[in-house]
């Protein structure tokens, strides 16, 4: 069986059942919420690996949920939407969505944009940075926080004060999203 586990947030009963029917044909456990506020708590409480999100929810819009989900989690969140106009994607992807379908969608892109997604989050918790002393290694770059440096296959490269500050800070917390007024404070 599928370890993943997906949180279903649609309210409409019909595409509900279409996503969990193939999420069981493919071995993922799931839960499902039919609005916003149910899928915050399941959210929390499931602590699901990918959310897959309609944004027209009966009490509050899906961009409100991403922009909460991500004030603390840094999980796939797949909208799906009917929403196809070019401002909706954006501002979708802009508030945190990794992701955006438009209805009518066929169910076996969801499941592959949901590989996918679980795949990217797998491969960055493996490229967690090697630790030597006060440096971190990445493959290819080393950051060594003690020099205030960075070298990329042994030549180092130029960085401002608070560019080498933002770069060492983001790598010693690597695969945790940050909100852009997270990273200013």
């Amino acid at each position: 069986m599928n370890k993943a586990k997906i949180l279903v947030v649609e309210d409409d009963k019909a595409v509900r059942n279409l996503i969990t029917t193939t999420l069981e044909t493919q071995n993922y456990q799931y839960h499902t919420a039919e609005k916003g506020s149910e899928a915050l708590l399941e959210a929390v409480s499931f602590q699901p690996d990918v959310m897959l999100l309609d944004l027209g929810l009966p009490d509050m819009d899906g961009i409100a949920i991403i922009e909460k989900v991500r004030g603390w989690s840094g999980m796939p969140i797949i909208v799906i939407s009917a929403r196809n106009e070019d401002k909706d994607k954006i501002e979708a992807l802009d508030a945190g969505a990794d992701d955006y379908v438009t209805k009518p969608f066929a169910p076996m892109e969801l499941m592959a944009r949901v590989k996918a997604n679980i795949r990217r989050v797998a491969m960055v918790s493996q490229a967690q940075p090697e630790s030597k002393g006060e440096a971190l290694i990445f493959g290819r770059l080393s950051i060594d926080r003690e020099k205030s440096s960075v070298t990329k296959d042994g030549e180092d490269l130029e960085l401002t004060p608070r560019g080498f500050e933002l770069l060492s800070y983001l790598a010693a917390h690597a695969g945790k999203v940050f909100s852009r007024q997270e990273l200013m404070e």
